[in-house]
């Protein structure tokens, strides 16, 4: 590894230190056999020069141990180019020094105002993300699409909003008539998003990002509100959910659609929690009605609960078990005719990119499980078996929420809305009731677990406790234990 010299000079002035003069200042430190890497012509204020990107080539390639300027100012202007120029600097382990301003990172002092600098360079990059932020917020506000591709169904577009040129969603004539069968076609009773998906795939309909449509693409297509003619009960509907929304309800005309921003973990689905987000009126025209629209959200709202409740109704192990091939959820399909549970990778049923083949028996590889948990709780201590009540109470804690937003809503409402809050008001009501009995009343008690004699979910809750996932494919079983 060698020392590296840098220099850089933008113009020649006479009250300016030429590149020559540079490299001599840097040698008297550095060494004669310093690399050299000068930039002639090149401004400071960003780093697209030839030179510099030669040498942090070489600092990523291990050849350089040190890099020596005439000043700070040579290697960059900009603060916060800078502070990025550092972390490559020490990922690589490589000093720097200022030879004229005793900036040298390898002395107590230089590492000092090395931290000085990096603050303002943290302090520009927040100051510049707020400054984004608070531009992206404006713009959603009066109703622009704030960036990105167009959902599916509408293409980009510039429209004219107050002698301004803005940009807007307008809808694609061939995919939108797409939009409006998903929407018509999963309103139907007997169509659920699986079934929709397979119809829309066999026909040849290419999906959004892939040939394959599958349950979750149209799940969040379904639950978009830019689609819908967004009408005061679109406005009432959200409401209920906790979103916050500045305009007032008159601004849902019927006609124009929504948006909906705001923070949301990523590796949830983004629909389920809608407390931190924020709906307003877009500037792009709605092409699906608000009836149709609210219908197919009551249908998602309530098929979410059936498989809530359904889940894992055939196998306490529902949910651990991966197929060893591809890593996607393994299902379990029941076979009324042979009145046998089936295990199918869902890499393959619903996304067709695995062949993985499962020859596992459902009801042996419990009792191989079961066994392998029986005999490790044979060897731990009595414990105290308490009733977990925390998810039925977060639930009614939520329930009830939802409650007093509505109610709160009930003091500016019309007598149109009035009328759907308080059928929304009574549904809250019962749900709340319903949640409550299901809190048990039982004292904890201590006592040795017996495996084979805990019930269903109490089976799912221990499997849970010490199993990682269970690995299938074929014949091959392999559990990853998290003890």
């Amino acid at each position: 590894m060698s020392a590296a010299i840098y220099a850089r000079q933008s113009i020649d002035k006479k009250d300016s230190v030429s590149i020559e003069g540079q490299i001599a200042q840097c040698r008297k430190f550095a060494g004669e056999d310093a690399l050299v890497f000068q930039d002639k012509g090149y401004s400071g204020k960003n780093i697209k020069r030839p030179a510099f990107t030669e040498l942090i080539n070489a600092v990523e390639s291990g050849t350089v141990k040190k890099i020596y300027v005439y000043r700070l100012d040579r290697f960059s202007r900009n603060i916060l180019d800078f502070g990025k120029l550092w972390e490559i600097l020490e990922q690589y382990g490589v000093e720097f020094q200022s030879v004229t301003e005793q900036f040298d990172t390898s002395s107590p002092m230089g590492r000092a105002m090395l931290n000085i600098v990096l603050v303002f360079a943290q302090l520009e990059r927040e100051t510049t993300a707020e400054r984004v932020k608070d531009n992206y917020l404006h713009r959603f506000k009066l109703g622009e699409w704030t960036g990105g591709p167009a959902p599916y169904g509408f293409d980009l577009t510039k429209i004219s909003v107050d002698g301004r040129r803005v940009s807007s969603l307008v809808a694609n004539e061939e995919k939108s008539q797409i939009v409006k069968f998903i929407f018509e076609e999963y309103s139907k009773p007997d169509t659920s998003l699986r079934s929709l998906a397979a119809l829309l795939t066999d026909s040849g309909v290419h999906g959004p990002k892939r040939e394959q449509w599958d349950s979750v693409t149209l799940s969040r297509l379904l639950h978009s509100p830019v689609y819908v003619k967004a009408t005061p009960e679109v406005f009432w509907y959200y409401l209920s959910k906790g979103l916050k929304i500045e305009l007032p309800v008159e601004a849902f005309d019927g006609v124009h659609a929504s948006n909906v921003i705001g923070k949301r973990d990523r590796s949830k689905n983004k629909y389920n929690a809608l407390e931190d987000q924020m709906l307003t009126v877009s500037n792009h025209l709605g092409f699906i009605d608000a009836d149709l629209w609210m219908n197919v959200q009551e249908k998602l709202e309530k098929n979410r609960q059936i498989s809530r409740a359904n889940a894992g109704k055939y196998s306490w192990l529902t949910g651990l078990m991966k197929c060893a091939k591809c890593g996607y959820s393994l299902k379990i399909n029941y076979s009324k005719s042979e009145n046998k549970l089936h295990l199918l990778c869902s890499g393959k049923s619903n996304l067709g990119i695995c062949d993985c083949k499962v020859k596992i028996d459902v009801a042996e590889l419990e009792t191989y499980v079961a066994d392998q948990i029986s005999d490790i709780l044979k060897s731990s201590p009595p414990i105290d078996i308490v009733p977990d009540n925390s998810d039925v109470s977060s639930k009614v804690l939520a329930v009830e929420q939802k409650i007093d937003r509505l109610v709160n809503a009930l003091a500016e409402s019309s007598d149109v809305s009035a009328s759907y809050i308080s059928k929304q008001i009574e549904a809250l009501h019962k749900q709340r009731e319903d949640l409550l009995q299901k809190i048990p009343s039982e004292a904890p008690t201590m006592q040795r677990i017996n495996f084979k004699d805990l019930t269903f979910d109490e089976k799912k809750i221990i499997a849970r406790e010490f199993i990682e996932r269970i690995s299938i494919e074929n014949k091959k079983v392999n559990i990853i234990w998290k003890i």
